[in-house]
């Protein structure tokens, strides 16, 4: 049964979700497509141009993400915080990167608003500020640009999108870094790249670009990778971006070895940090179908916690937690 979106995001749970779009119609929203012979690779371009002037604008990082050729993979961060920190003009500014804005809120600018007018455009700006840390406008931003995009070059009008796009919450810093690595891998298994810097369109090849000081393309904000002293995932990580790439790495390594239950020598030290459990972790890596349809990945007290606050008796997922995470 479908679930409201507000049961499926609720930062009070966590501010880290995974996110996935997929395209309903038989022609690929990027990539070839062997069906109509169609070539829509620069259609990649189109989402990581659109994510890059989303994540500069919205009050949510972005901290993976992967193109492919009929869906694609977020990793985001919501950040109350910054967005309260804003001032109206900043909110004002940022909104209207996106939309049209009302004459009322121009003459509130000004300075020549009526104490009416006054109220109804501060009331506007605080809605304005509240959607800049939806994940559910974030989406909508993205997804309804990239629709408008496609159908005028496909010369055609109708969804393009499959229904709604599916969320996952991430509910401890294990879980957002697990999340971030099957996102970033996403070539590898789709036998489309050989490592993660030879993966085109994805969060860590734009990371080992940045580490190389190569800005030769347009990037994407990324959400900073450094170690904090505070614990809580909503502020900060125990992970570096050393650490995160040396995982990927390791990540991908069994995968292209294409064998289950294959556990590459010199275990990155961020598994053990992290609690992870390698070999749970990299069987989670090596499948397209693992986690995609978990409503949240997370340890297994993390998972309970879930439950009791949702007044559920049930959750999809509690085997994979017990293998994912070290008892």
């Amino acid at each position: 049964m479908t679930q409201p979106r507000k049961t499926l995001i609720d930062l009070n749970q966590t501010s880290y979700y995974h996110c996935i779009a997929r395209c309903v119609r038989r022609a690929f929203l990027c990539g070839e497509d062997a069906f109509s012979g169609k070539n829509y690779e620069h259609r990649k371009d189109w989402v990581v141009e659109r994510l890059s002037l989303l994540a500069d604008t919205f009050a949510i990082d972005v901290a993976s993400y992967a193109v492919m050729s009929n869906h694609y993979h977020l990793v985001l961060r919501v950040d109350i915080e910054k967005a309260e920190q804003w001032s109206e003009t900043n909110v004002i500014r940022r909104w209207k990167r996106l939309y049209k804005i009302p004459l009322i809120v121009n003459r509130y600018l000004k300075g020549n608003a009526s104490p009416a007018l006054t109220q109804m455009a501060q009331e506007l700006i605080t809605e304005w500020r509240q959607r800049l840390t939806d994940i559910s406008w974030f989406m909508r931003c993205l997804n309804e640009y990239l629709a408008r995009k496609a159908n005028i070059e496909d010369q055609c009008t109708g969804r393009f999108w499959e229904g709604r796009f599916k969320s996952q919450a991430l509910l401890d810093e294990a879980a957002v870094v697990t999340a971030m690595a099957y996102v970033d891998l996403n070539p590898i298994r789709a036998n489309l790249a050989s490592t993660p810097e030879d993966s085109d369109y994805t969060s860590v090849k734009q990371r080992v670009r940045n580490k190389d000081k190569d800005s030769s393309s347009r990037n994407v904000k990324l959400m900073k990778l450094t170690q904090s002293s505070n614990k809580s995932h909503r502020h900060g990580f125990n992970v570096t971006e050393a650490d995160y790439l040396e995982l990927v790495d390791y990540s991908g390594q069994a995968i292209r070895c294409d064998k289950r239950g294959y556990i590459p020598s010199d275990l990155p030290p961020v598994l053990e940090r992290l609690n992870l459990e390698p070999d749970g972790f990299l069987e989670l890596m090596q499948r397209d179908d693992n986690i995609a349809g978990l409503r949240a990945v997370g340890s297994p007290s993390a998972l309970t916690h879930l439950l009791d606050s949702l007044d559920q008796r049930f959750i999809k997922g509690v085997g994979i937690s017990n293998r994912l995470y070290s008892s």
